[in-house]
Order: C-alpha cells, then sequence, then structure tokens
C-alpha cells in the first residue's frame, strides 16, 4: 500500500517546478555581461532584472555609438518589436476602460468596409483586400496573438500586395501588418491618437520619461546608434510617425519599468492581466520566421508554446512563463518572465551580434527557464 501511495505522490513531484535559483548581484551580471559580449563581439548591451514584480537591477556596458561614447541606463536605444507589448498593454488598459472589445471585429470599429479606405502609407494597403472578405472576422485578439493570415508586411510580399493567407485565428503567423490594422481601427474607428494613448496609458503612469514612439530631438545628447551582424556601425533612425508595430525609442530604465508592470499586472484588471498569461493559440511552426512557412511536423513542433494577448507563452522547468523580443538589422531585445516569483531578465542591446548570447544571459540570471530560443532564433549558433 505504501508503494502505491509513492506512486500516486511521483507525477505529482516531477510535475512541481524546480525551485527558482537567487536572482544574482550587480557584480555576477556584469560578468556574465562581459562574458557575453566578449564570446559575440557584441559592442554594446544594457540588462535590467525584476524580482517579485520590482525592478532590482538595471545596467549598461560597452559603448553607444563608433566614437565610443559609453552606453548607460539612460541612453536611447531602439525598442523594435518590443512596442508590440507596449501596445499590447495599452489595448488592455483599453479593454479595461470599455472602449475595446478584443473578440469583437475591428470592422466594427470602423465607418466604411475596411478596403474602401484604400492603401495609405501610413498604415497598410487595406485596398489589396477587397474580394477577401475575412478581413471581416479579424478582431483585437486575432491581431495581438499574431493570427490575422498577414504576412509580416505588405511589402514583403513578391508583388507588394497585402493579402490574407489563411483564415484568420487559425493559426499563428507573426505580423506587424496586423497590429497597425488594429492601430488603424483605434484610430480611424475609436477616434483616438495612439501615440497620446501609449503616453497617458502606459509611459505616464509606469514613469517612463524618455519613451515616445516618435523621435524626439532631446534624445539626440545620449542616443545609441547600432552594429549589424558583420560588424558595420549604423545611425538610429529617428521616426517621425507612430507605427504601434515597432516605433519605440527607449531607454533600458524605463522598459525595465514597464516589464515590471507587465509581470506584476500593475495597472491592469485581473480579468486583462489573466490575458496576458492565456495560451490562446498553439504554436506549431518549426521556428517564428519565415512568417508562413505553416505547421511543423507534429514531433517537430515546439512543446507547450503558445501565443497570447501579445506575448508568446512557454511553460517550463520553473512553470508558467512569457517571452517577448525584438529585432532589426543593428538592434537585439528580449524579455523573459517567470510567473513564479514575478521575476523577469530584460535585455536590450544595439548590436544584433548579442542575439547569440541572449540564452545564456537568461540562464545566467534566471537558472534553466524553458524559453523556446530555437523557434524564436532558428538555426542561430549560441555562445
Amino acid at each position: 500500500m505504501r508503494g502505491a501511495k509513492l506512486g500516486w505522490l511521483l507525477p505529482l513531484l516531477m510535475a512541481t517546478p524546480a525551485a527558482a535559483k537567487s536572482i544574482p548581484d550587480r557584480e555576477a551580471i556584469a560578468r556574465t555581461a562581459q562574458k557575453a559580449m566578449s564570446a559575440t563581439g557584441a559592442r554594446g548591451l544594457a540588462i535590467a532584472t525584476i524580482d517579485r514584480g520590482k525592478v532590482v537591477s538595471v545596467q549598461a556596458f560597452g559603448e553607444r555609438n563608433a566614437k565610443g561614447d559609453p552606453l548607460t541606463p539612460h541612453t536611447i536605444m531602439y525598442g523594435a518589436s518590443l512596442t508590440k507589448a507596449v501596445f499590447a498593454y495599452s489595448v488592455l488598459r483599453l479593454v479595461d476602460e470599455g472602449k475595446v472589445d478584443l473578440d469583437k471585429p475591428i470592422a466594427g470599429m470602423l465607418t466604411k468596409p475596411l478596403p474602401d479606405y484604400g492603401n495609405l502609407d501610413a498604415y497598410g494597403n487595406w485596398g489589396d483586400l477587397a474580394g477577401d472578405d475575412r478581413w471581416r472576422t479579424i478582431t483585437p485578439r486575432i491581431v495581438l496573438n499574431h493570427s490575422t493570415g498577414f504576412a509580416n508586411f505588405h511589402f514583403l510580399e513578391p508583388d507588394e500586395k497585402l493579402r490574407i493567407h489563411f483564415d484568420p485565428g487559425s493559426r499563428y503567423g507573426y505580423s506587424g501588418e496586423g497590429i497597425m490594422l488594429l492601430q488603424f481601427g483605434i484610430e480611424k474607428g475609436l477616434g483616438l491618437d495612439a501615440g497620446k494613448e501609449i503616453q497617458r496609458l502606459v509611459f505616464d503612469p509606469l514613469k517612463m520619461p524618455n519613451s515616445s514612439l516618435v523621435w524626439r530631438p532631446d534624445f539626440a545628447a545620449n542616443l545609441a546608434d547600432g552594429w549589424e551582424i558583420d560588424g558595420k556601425a549604423v545611425p538610429h533612425d529617428e521616426r517621425g510617425r507612430v507605427r504601434a508595430a515597432g516605433s519605440m525609442d527607449t531607454t533600458i530604465s524605463d522598459l525595465a519599468n514597464f516589464a515590471a508592470a507587465l509581470v506584476s499586472g500593475q495597472g491592469l484588471s485581473k480579468a486583462s492581466r489573466n490575458e496576458l498569461l492565456r495560451p490562446g493559440l498553439a504554436i506549431r511552426s518549426r521556428t517564428q520566421f519565415p512568417t508562413l512557412d505553416g505547421d511543423a511536423p507534429a514531433g517537430e513542433q515546439p512543446t507547450g508554446v503558445a501565443s497570447s494577448v501579445g506575448l508568446i507563452t512557454f511553460t517550463g522547468p520553473q512553470g508558467a512563463a512569457f517571452f517577448r523580443g525584438g529585432h532589426n538589422d543593428s538592434t537585439g531585445n528580449t524579455l523573459v518572465c517567470l510567473e513564479k516569483g514575478q521575476r523577469c531578465v530584460l535585455i536590450m542591446s544595439n548590436d544584433v551580434r548579442a542575439e547569440a548570447a541572449f540564452p545564456m544571459i537568461v540562464r545566467d540570471i534566471l537558472g534553466e527557464t524553458g524559453a523556446p530560443w530555437r523557434w524564436i532564433f532558428g538555426d542561430m549558433k549560441f555562445v
């Protein structure tokens, strides 16, 4: 009988999340950063840590430009697609205010059919969707869990025309164009200015004074340029248009405050906070990019990885967790958070070569999280 009882107990013990390791001190994190920069050749790297929903460490290392000016915690860096997480949070704030419904079609926000707006340089080529009424089914939730059926952007299509590749809501396919559709619905349909709403709902309450979705002249005094994969230095873009898919400039200090709010649920109702961690759509692709590759064979699909409202959720040895990244040719950013202990590592780099060290950095600080690095980065060789 005793053996039978142990037999029932063993699966429960095996399912219990691993004990969390202590967050390393600043000196240990600095050693990890230097190891990452030495291994990858990256010239600039910033790391913030969150524990129990509070920012406990923010540090920057290396250089912000080819002149050798130091990268600091207050240097303006490109947020890239971490902008999408900020936008998702702001949409959830609008849900709490009763202005947006995650599951009502965006078509209902608009005063005329989407294709009738034509092709708008500021948003998207909506006129290309004439003849395919599936756009009528796209909701804010479908946009935020990246299942619109759009390519990442219409200009990546061979003919540069926007089209729907699969039934909206049926599978994951990363799309910045989808994010722009929701921004369009909020601005043209609800009459709200997305940039001003994000300032009101995110940047002001979360104490992010050096964050903006458009270029500000005061950013120039302490600005990070970048380095591409071949080590070429490139200047920082001055983005003059609010694009919820990725126009944010920010600092590691500002964005650490946002990460702490995200993992703790600050500013959100309980229902909206739960949407962030609810695995809404199972991910079945082998890797995140290319975005339209379709389902991998069953044995090659990531296990327990799903898209939620603005995040990628997964379950690892320490339990429920989420991820959000940001990337361009000279930028590598990532945020990995554990629900247990409300712990996060936020990494920003103005040198895309640093991405090869991201798994090592996260592991050194949080322990093994089970983050789906191969799905995120494909065949990259990690250090």
